[in-house]
């Protein structure tokens, strides 16, 4: 939209509802222009957003694009949260529609990724906090964002996070917009079920987050392709591999990027996981004044960092915590588990075994978690007696889990299965849970529900959702005494 168009006066510069005078631009995308402007009313310097459709969009659905953005923008004109970009007043004029918002002169997270590379763990799971309040806040008011992206999340040189957007970017990328079918906006971050055709809710800005903080921890986005439709199938076909974070703030982002809306975090969990992130200050090239965010150096012409390579098709690196702590085994491990240093290396597993029907590994597989077994651990044996590990024995559980509750109406999915099992045993395994004494003689068997086990009709007929985690020494050798350290 061109500067001259709008209200005017005769001499100096254009304002809108008698009161914004315009100063100049600060930006411009393809849903309109943002300018600097001061309110002479109050005195003081404001943002305003001038918002108008591409051209195409028939008027009678403009008509609905505009009572959508009048109706959200006063609703998000109600929020009170620090992490807010504030609305401070929706006007419509000669044909435009304009929202007056808080100016901040801050860079996007874009742009300091872009400039400086990842976020340091710890500035990342500060970040995580202030956005999450922002999106409480806002559900809360009955307001979705839609549109939580980097480049609507301004960063003040003193660590302060600014959502932008709010109550703007709900009609502005909704696929339902327009009954040309025309898809507004990058669907980039846009989560799984938005993309299915379901209505975005609440969760859809959760996962929206975790790939926002993704993006902050490890550089890039994952599912940016180079094209619209290969962008989207990576979202509904591909989970991402984390390589920089670790623990809680791991298990925050793969848990907010489960692809089903009723098993992803909430923002209850995601608050109790990020206080078990640890809060020293960071080290290494991207290490900042304490309780700062990266602020970019507009004189530096050093390129963007390249991605890693972009796995394809790798399940949660972590996502078994969070299944975790939804409720599976109980607040253990957010007491202690979760505190466990995880620097040390991973084992990997020796096997992988399924259990029940005529489909599995093994015909049985009910130990209990920390029991043992004087069997060993092969083809074609059965496995339904807990045995105290008082003496010497083959195999020690050290961990299970339910993907989903034994009702719950998932498919099976082998190959997501697998991942998410080895996924978890190996986090465990590499906590305190299990005694350092002998951990570098030992290895660990990830033991899964058979195709059978997970369909039978009930209990009763073998239907069993639980994925177990079972020491055993690498070589073989029988092992003396439990391994396995109780809960404080």
């Amino acid at each position: 939209m061109s500067q001259d168009q709008g209200p005017t006066v005769a001499h100096g510069p254009r304002v809108v509802a008698g009161r914004y005078a315009i100063l100049n631009e600060l930006g411009r995308g393809g849903m309109g222009v943002v300018w600097l402007a001061e309110d002479r009313m109050i005195g003081r310097h404001v943002a305003i957003k001038e918002l108008h459709l591409p051209d195409g969009v028939p008027g009678s659905e403009r008509a609905v694009f505009e009572e959508r953005v009048l109706r959200e923008a006063r609703t998000a004109g109600r929020l009170n949260d620090p992490a807010v970009v504030t609305v401070f007043d929706v006007v419509q004029e000669a044909g435009a529609t304009y929202i007056v918002m808080e100016l901040i002169q801050a860079p996007t997270l874009s742009d300091i990724v872009r400039e400086r590379g990842p976020l340091p763990a710890a500035q990342v799971a500060k970040l995580a906090e202030q956005l999450l309040s922002a999106l409480e806040a806002a559900h809360q008011a009955g307001v979705v964002h839609r549109d939580v992206k980097p480049s609507n999340i301004m960063l003040a040189a003193n660590g302060r996070a600014k959502l932008t957007d709010f109550g703007i970017a709900q009609s502005l990328d909704d696929p339902r917009l327009t009954s040309s079918g025309i898809l507004i906006g990058s669907p980039t971050y846009m989560a799984p079920e938005r993309i299915r055709g379901e209505e975005a809710g609440a969760s859809s800005d959760l996962w929206a987050l975790g790939a926002v903080l993704f993006y902050a921890i490890e550089g890039y986005n994952p599912f940016e392709r180079p094209t619209t439709a290969a962008t989207m199938h990576a979202i509904l076909a591909e989970v991402p591999h984390l390589t920089r974070a670790q623990g809680a703030l791991a298990s925050v982002i793969s848990g907010l990027m489960i692809g089903t809306p009723a098993a992803r975090l909430t923002s209850a969990q995601v608050h109790g996981l990020l206080t078990h992130v640890p809060t020293g200050p960071p080290t290494g090239p991207t290490a900042l004044t304490a309780g700062a965010l990266p602020y970019p150096n507009p004189n530096s012409t050093a390129p963007a960092p390249l991605p890693p390579g972009r796995p394809k098709a790798k399940v949660l690196a972590i996502a078994a915590v969070v299944v975790l702590l939804l409720g599976a085994v109980g607040g253990y491990f957010l007491n202690t588990a979760l505190n466990a240093p995880s620097e040390q290396e991973q084992a990997a597993p020796i096997a992988k075994f399924t259990y029940g029907g005529d489909s599995g590994d093994l015909p049985e597989f009910s130990i209990s978690d920390g029991y043992c077994a004087t069997s060993k651990l092969q083809k074609s044996t059965a496995f339904n007696s807990n045995d105290d590990c008082a003496e010497v024995f083959q195999i020690q559980v050290f961990g299970t889990f339910e993907p989903g509750s034994s009702s719950a109406p998932w498919s099976y999915r082998q190959s997501e299965l697998d991942a998410l099992g080895e996924s978890y045993c190996g986090w465990l395994f590499s906590t305190e849970r299990v005694k350092d004494d002998i951990k570098k003689e030992l290895t660990y068997a990830v033991i899964l529900p058979s195709k059978d086990s997970w369909e039978a009709k009930d209990s009763s007929s073998g239907r069993d959702h639980t994925v177990h985690c079972a020491l055993l020494r690498a070589n073989g050798a029988k092992i003396t005494g439990s391994q396995v350290e109780s809960p404080s």
